[in-house]
C-alpha cells in the first residue's frame, strides 16, 4: 500500500492507492443528490448515492468474501461502507452548504451502505444539518478541494428535493478548465496542491435551492 498525504486521498478508504494517469484526478466518482426538507420549508440534509469508477471499484472489492460470483451483498460490503464514511468524514465528505449569509456544518454520515452493479461500486449515505436551516437561497457543492477526485453529475436525473414542494430546485454543472488552469491540472501529480488548497472550489458542482 502506497500512503498519499493529499486531501483526496481519503476516498482511497485506506485500502489502497491507485497510479492511473499522469495528472489529477485519479478517482471519478458520479453522482445523485438529494436535498432534504421538511414540510415548512426548512432544510435538514442532503442524501447521497456516489457511484465509483470501475477500475476504484475493482481494487476496493479486492479480498471482500461473498456467496456468489461478481455480486456482493449491502452485508457483505457493510465493513468497507463503515471504511469509506470514516474516512471522509475528516474531509467533510467532500460536500459544503451555505445560506445567503452563513455556512452550514453537516453532522456524521448516517444511513450509510454500499452495493455493486454493473462493476461498480455506489455508496448511499445521509449528511443531516448539525441544526436544520431556513434560508430563501441554500447553495450546496460537491468538490475535491484537491482535486484528487473528479465529482460529476449523474446524466439522469442527478438532484431532487424531498418535502418542499413550494421550493424550486436547479444544479449548476462545473466550470470548464481553461487552458491555463487544464496545463496545471496537469502539473499536481508533481507539483502536488497544499492540504490546505481549496483550489478545486472552481470546479465544484453546485446544487441550488429557492424558496419563497
Amino acid at each position: 500500500m502506497i500512503k498519499r498525504t493529499c486531501c483526496g486521498c481519503a476516498i482511497l478508504l485506506s485500502l489502497l492507492s491507485v497510479d492511473r494517469a499522469a495528472a489529477h484526478p485519479h478517482v471519478w466518482v458520479t453522482f445523485r443528490s438529494e436535498v432534504l426538507y421538511t414540510a415548512d420549508g426548512t432544510m435538514t440534509g442532503v442524501r447521497h448515492a456516489w457511484t465509483f469508477d470501475d477500475m476504484f471499484s475493482a481494487y476496493a472489492i479486492q479480498g471482500i468474501s461473498h456467496a456468489k460470483k461478481g455480486q456482493y451483498t449491502r452485508e457483505e460490503l457493510a465493513s468497507l461502507a463503515q471504511t469509506n464514511v470514516d474516512s471522509l468524514k475528516e474531509y467533510g465528505y467532500f460536500t459544503y452548504a451555505r445560506t445567503e449569509s452563513k455556512k452550514l456544518k453537516f453532522a456524521d454520515a448516517v444511513d450509510y451502505w454500499l452495493d455493486y452493479k454493473d462493476a461498480a461500486l455506489t455508496l448511499h449515505f445521509t449528511l443531516p444539518l448539525k441544526a436544520p436551516a431556513s434560508a430563501k437561497t441554500m447553495k450546496i457543492e460537491i468538490y475535491d478541494p484537491s482535486i484528487f477526485v473528479d465529482f460529476e453529475f449523474a446524466k439522469d436525473k442527478p438532484v431532487s428535493l424531498s418535502g418542499a414542494p413550494q421550493c424550486n430546485l436547479t444544479y449548476d454543472l462545473p466550470h470548464q478548465p481553461t487552458p491555463a488552469e487544464q496545463a496545471r491540472l496537469s502539473q499536481l501529480d508533481a507539483v502536488p496542491l497544499d492540504p490546505s488548497s481549496s483550489y478545486g472550489e472552481i470546479f465544484a458542482n453546485k446544487i441550488l435551492v429557492s424558496c419563497p
